[in-house]
């Protein structure tokens, strides 16, 4: 008897609203060269911030310009806002999330004052990596380098 292997499917979804760009393009080397895992990035026209996968918040980062998630199957995402922008003390980031929520494409995550990254001479990157890419993902599919809208589907993860 032969049993059918459901290929296990994850929906990514647009963090923000604005301009798709492939990880290899952010101007932070230890995220470009994927020493953090793969994913992607936006850079966005507006501050909202929202959840790329469906999951569960892990942690918020005590400087919040991170926020990390897990899926109920293990598979981890670190939202990074913006390039260096730890040394900002959380002073451009308001947080609508906490340790415990569990989260939704739906759930807005965080807003972000642009304006104040741009003054202190900051990227506006929101990049999204999966830091355990190499043992969970076998394949994601997406298309960089388009516009994107906050909160819709633009592409899925395969897992391994």
């Amino acid at each position: 008897m032969f049993k059918m292997f459901k290929k296990k499917e994850k929906s990514i979804y647009a963090v923000a609203t604005g301009q798709l760009i492939e990880l290899a393009n952010v101007s932070d080397a230890m995220f470009s060269q994927k020493m953090m895992g793969d994913g992607f990035a936006v850079l966005p026209t507006d501050g909202n911030v929202s959840s790329p996968i469906d999951g569960k918040v892990m942690s918020v980062f005590p400087t919040k310009h991170a926020i990390t998630l897990e899926t109920n199957d293990g598979l981890e995402c670190l939202i990074h806002m913006g390039v260096d922008t730890v040394e900002l003390n959380g002073e451009p980031f308001t947080i609508h999330v906490q340790e415990g929520d569990n989260v939704s494409s739906e759930t807005l995550l965080a807003t972000i004052d642009l304006d104040k990254l741009k003054s202190a001479s900051k990227h506006i990157d929101i990049i999204v990596v999966f830091p355990n890419y190499a043992e969970k993902i076998k394949l994601m599919e997406m298309d960089t380098l388009k516009q994107v809208v906050s909160t819709n589907q633009i592409g899925k993860l395969i897992l391994k």
